[in-house]
Formats: structure tokens, sequence, C-alpha cells
């Protein structure tokens, strides 16, 4: 079975945004929607426009030197 880093995805309500998105990035989109959905963890096809979010916020969660800033702001 695949590792990916997103797991199951959350049925939350969503805020309507509209990006554009270069070709190759939608097509990778696509390609990781087919292979998160083949390996087991969703019983339902899933969208790529549903991966954006959960892999947003799977960066930001990630990434130390936002944390680190973002700490610091919130803590004033």
């Amino acid at each position: 079975m695949t590792k990916l880093k997103l797991g199951p995805l959350e049925d939350d309500k969503p805020v309507k945004l509209t990006i554009e998105l270069p070709a190759a990035v939608f097509r990778n989109l696509k390609s990781y929607a087919e292979i998160l959905t083949r390996s087991g963890d969703t019983p339902i096809p899933i969208e790529p426009a549903k991966l954006i979010a959960p892999m947003i916020e799977r960066f930001m969660a990630t990434d130390k030197g936002f944390s680190k800033v973002n700490r610091a702001a919130t803590n004033r």
C-alpha cells in the first residue's frame, strides 16, 4: 500500500474559493486523487478539488518558519 501524506478527508463546511492552477499541477492533483482513492482510505472517488485544502493545511502545519512566526504573532 502506498503511504501518502494525506489521509481520510474531513467533511467540513467549505468556503468557496476560485483559483487557477497550471495544467501540470492539475494533472498531478488528479493523479494524487486517483492514487488516494485506490489506496483504500476512501470508499468513493475523490474529486481533485477536495485535496487542495488538506494539502495546504498539511503544508502550513509542517512549515517550521510559518509555525514560528504564527506562534509569535498569536502570543502577543
